[in-house]
């Protein structure tokens, strides 16, 4: 099951997937097959349910030669609930199945099928598959994925350039579609527009009535708590029309967990405590993030010709576009970042990887500075085996610090040695560590063959 927010590409991917492994695609979205509902919600017939999927498409739905797809799934919670019994009784006819909001869609006294589905989270496209989408992908393989940081010298004015179109371009295929055809930044913001028009569409019409103000309130806020010189997000700086009195954190549960299943905000929790795991050290403190850095722009209207500005387009909003890419990338290589703010305020630091046994400190700056005080507390209170501070500045990697172009962060992994070695075990040089650990990020193909190796046979 292909789960993520709306429009990132769930739909594409699936019919591909088909399309290249199967001699038929049975497509059931829920959207407009309101049909074959009754099928589902009724005793589990899987014959009766084969039938209405063959006259709904048209497709003869036949053992290990016809992949069915089952989109929108959350609009038919009893489907979701079925795949267990198709899995068990009749797994040789495979399905797949996309859809937003899938955990809050389970009726009462329903269950999610444990065991007998993988989820996998669909993401918008990352830089690097970006690049692909272009025509570029070949930097990316051959530079960026090499592990060598000459080369990321060598091609850093035109990485730099393609990431500069890419902060306001962002992942969401729509918009990636219309930039490459026409090179054109209005064209995608056109696209950004119509998507987030969808999602406010979306708020009116999935969420209770009685959630909605403080819903659209929170989704509001995320460039503004970005914005912010402390991004911390604070409840009480969130409005919500009509409402009494400051906004508590209290408040804002539901919201959040509204938001975060539709896949269009993420959290980053706060570590109390740099060490493993960090969901062990998590408190109620917080960043807030969107879905994509090229939305997050148009949410806050961002001009498009803030891209042709020299490197405004990265220090915007105090280096929140900077920030935003950073997170998404490090989301699409497969990480789950923490942060860390202490309460003495004398430091922060931007995100926290788990790696290993060790724990990676990130600093993310705007622009070419590599000042970094906050980043220098740290590895003094802390003595981190390593550390990296992300910007635009050329590449470098000494005494553990590495210096990473922004370009480069979703490929992290591949420019510091492995973080589970032993001291005596650890490569001395930059160029040794490059086959060491393997890049950890999945491009749109490698996602396709992921689900392929978790499709057949069916879950």
């Amino acid at each position: 099951m292909l789960n993520g927010a709306r429009q990132v590409g769930k739909t594409w991917l699936l019919k591909e997937f088909g399309r290249l492994n199967y001699e038929r695609v049975a497509y059931v979205s829920f959207d407009r097959h309101f049909s074959l509902m009754p099928y589902f919600e009724s005793d589990f017939d899987f014959s009766r349910i084969r039938s209405g999927i063959q006259a709904a498409t048209g497709v003869s739905v036949t053992p290990g030669d016809t992949l069915v797809i089952l989109d929108e799934i959350q609009r038919c919670p009893a489907a979701i609930v079925r795949l267990k019994a198709w899995c068990e009784d009749h797994n040789e006819y495979h399905v797949v199945c996309a859809g937003s909001l899938v955990g809050l869609s389970l009726l009462p006294g329903t269950g999610w099928p444990v065991g007998k589905t993988t989820t996998l989270n669909v993401f918008p496209m990352s830089f690097g598959e970006y690049l692909h989408a272009i025509g570029e992908g070949m930097m990316w393989d051959s530079c960026v994925l090499s592990g060598d940081g000459r080369s990321l010298d060598a091609f850093g004015r035109s990485l730099e350039n393609h990431l500069r179109d890419y902060m306001l371009v962002g992942g969401m295929p729509a918009a990636v579609e219309a930039f490459a055809a026409t090179r054109s930044h209005a064209e995608a913001r056109a696209r950004q527009r119509d998507i987030l028009r969808d999602y406010e569409r979306d708020f009116s019409k999935h969420v209770p009535t009685a959630l909605i103000p403080r819903v659209r309130a929170v989704w509001n806020a995320v460039p503004l708590q970005l914005a912010k010189p402390d991004r911390r997000f604070v409840a009480a700086d969130v409005t919500v029309p009509g409402a009494a009195g400051k906004t508590r954190a209290r408040d804002l549960r539901d919201p959040f967990e509204w938001l975060e299943a539709a896949g269009v905000v993420r959290r980053v929790w706060n570590a109390t405590k740099p060490d493993i795991p960090l969901s062990a050290y998590r408190n109620h403190a917080f960043k807030l993030f969107g879905v994509d850095v090229g939305l997050l722009g148009a949410q806050a209207g961002l001009p498009v010709e803030a891209v042709l500005d020299g490197s405004r387009v990265f220090t915007e909003f105090k280096g929140a576009l900077a920030e935003q890419f950073v997170e998404q990338e490090l989301r699409a290589a497969g990480d789950e970042p923490g942060t860390w703010m202490p309460s003495d305020s004398q430091a922060e630091i931007d995100f926290l990887l788990q790696a290993g046994l060790s724990v990676v400190p990130i600093e993310v700056k705007a622009e070419r500075s590599l000042r970094a005080k906050s980043l220098g507390i740290y590895r003094k209170r802390f003595s981190p085996t390593y550390a990296i501070r992300t910007s635009l500045s050329s590449f470098g990697f000494e005494d553990g610090l590495l210096d990473l172009p922004l370009p480069a962060i979703g490929a992290w992994r591949g420019y510091i040695p492995r973080t589970d070695a032993a001291p005596s075990e650890k490569p001395t040089s930059n160029e040794e560590s490059n086959a060491v650990e393997p890049h950890q990020s999945q491009s749109r193909r490698a996602r396709t063959a992921e689900v392929s190796a978790d499709a057949r046979p069916a879950h």
